[in-house]
């Protein structure tokens, strides 16, 4: 099957994923800032892979994870509405820590340059 069309129908399940989870999933156990960060589509087409970030505490994004799993076949039947695909996707939800793993090396990052800032302030003091 074409990448493209493999790509093509990772974005749509990507939008309309995050609609169904905005809009039409009611369960409070669901974090409010939960967002689908990715989609990994098996070239049949019959098996996707969805990242989804959790801001919130640990307990929070186990909990909404859980929660997303249980909601799995839900979410799949509402993939199958929407989009036209001769067999819809078998879905599992995994939980996605690239935003929190930049945020880390960000504060990293910061903090050697403050270090660094600090090392040439107290160098210039000397000379």
């Amino acid at each position: 099957m074409s990448e493209n069309r493999v790509r093509r129908v990772a974005e749509q399940i990507k939008k309309d994923v995050s609609q169904i989870i905005v809009a039409e999933i009611k369960d409070p156990r669901i974090a409010e800032m939960t967002s689908v960060t990715d989609v990994e589509l098996s070239k049949d087409l019959r098996h996707a892979s969805i990242y989804v970030s959790v801001y919130g505490s640990e307990a929070e994004r186990e909990e909404t994870l859980q929660t997303l799993a249980r909601a799995s076949g839900f979410v799949r039947s509402e993939i199958g509405r929407r989009i036209r695909l001769r067999y819809t996707p078998e879905i599992n939800f995994f939980l996605d820590t690239s935003i929190e793993y930049g945020a880390y090396i960000e504060s990293v990052l910061k903090s050697l340059k403050e270090e660094e800032n600090r090392d040439d302030s107290r160098s210039d003091e000397d000379n």
